[in-house]
C-alpha cells in the first residue's frame, strides 16, 4: 500500500475545489516511521511522505562525484643494460610497464646472434598514479631506477597515444630509424594498414614521406617511412 495511503486511510475526506470543509477540524499529527535503506521516512500532517535520510542520500551522491585519480604513463630513467630486469621486477610488484624492444643481429668472428635491445636505452615506461605514494615507493625501491622523468619537480605524464604509437611500430616490426627530436610541424594520423591510428609529424624529403613519432617526456623521436599509407591532418 502506498505510504500516503497508510498515513491518511483513517481520515477519508472528499475535497471539492479548494475547500477543506469536509476535513476533520483537528487532524492529529501522524508520524509513521518506516526503516529503509536510505534512512527514515515520515508522513507529514497532510499525508505526504518525507525523508530524514536526505543527508545519507546526499552523502552517496557526493561519493559518486568524487574524482578518483587516474593512472598515467611515465618514463623511468634506469641504469644501462638493466632495463629488462627492472621492467620485470616492477611487474612482479603489480605495476604495469612497457619496454619497447627491437631485434638486432650481433656478429662475432665465429657466429652471429639475433638479440633484443631496448628501443630507448636507459628508459622504462611505467603506468601509475603519480600521487600514490605507495606506488612511487615500489618504483624507487627497485634497484637500478634513478628517477621518474620530471619537470620542475613534477612527474611528466606521457600521452596514451604516444605509447600506443610505439607499441604499433614494435609489434608490427615497422622499419624505423633514429631521428632528432621533433615536436613542431603538421601532425597527421595514419589511415589503414598496420599503422592504422598512429599519429605523428609528417615530413617529406625528395618525394619520400616520413612520419616522425616523438615521446616528448624523454625527447626521443623515430622516423617511419609511410609511403603507400593514407594520412589525415589533425
Amino acid at each position: 500500500m502506498p505510504l500516503a495511503a497508510i498515513c491518511i486511510q483513517r481520515y477519508p475526506a472528499t475535497v471539492t475545489g479548494s475547500s477543506n470543509q469536509h476535513l476533520p477540524p483537528v487532524l492529529p499529527r501522524i508520524k509513521t516511521n518506516l526503516a529503509c535503506g536510505l534512512g527514515t521516512l515520515r508522513c507529514d500532517p497532510e499525508g505526504e511522505a518525507m525523508s530524514s535520510g536526505n543527508q545519507i542520500r546526499q552523502s552517496h551522491l557526493t561519493d559518486l562525484m568524487i574524482e578518483h585519480p587516474t593512472a598515467n604513463w611515465y618514463a623511468l630513467q634506469t641504469r644501462a643494460r638493466n632495463e629488462k630486469v627492472i621492467s620485470e621486477r616492477l611487474q612482479e610488484q603489480g605495476l604495469t610497464t612497457f619496454l619497447p624492444l627491437v631485434s638486432e643481429v650481433r656478429r662475432w668472428s665465429d657466429r652471429k646472434k639475433k638479440i633484443e635491445l631496448p628501443l630507448f636505452s636507459c628508459y622504462v615506461f611505467v603506468k601509475l598514479v603519480a600521487s600514490n605514494n605507495e606506488e612511487r615507493l615500489r618504483v624507487f625501491r627497485t634497484g637500478g631506477v634513478f628517477r621518474i622523468v620530471s619537470m620542475r619537480g613534477e612527474a611528466v605524464p606521457i600521452p596514451e597515444e604516444q605509447i600506443a604509437a610505439l607499441r604499433t611500430v614494435v609489434t608490427h616490426q615497422v622499419p624505423w630509424s633514429a631521428y632528432p627530436f621533433l615536436k613542431v610541424g603538421q601532425r597527421v594520423r595514419i589511415r589503414g594498414g598496420s599503422l592504422e591510428g598512429v599519429e605523428g609529424v609528417l615530413l617529406s624529403h625528395n618525394g619520400d614521406r616520413t612520419l616522425i613519432i616523438s615521446i616528448d617526456a624523454i625527447q626521443r623521436s623515430l622516423a617511419v617511412r609511410v609511403e603507400g599509407y593514407d594520412v589525415e591532418p589533425l
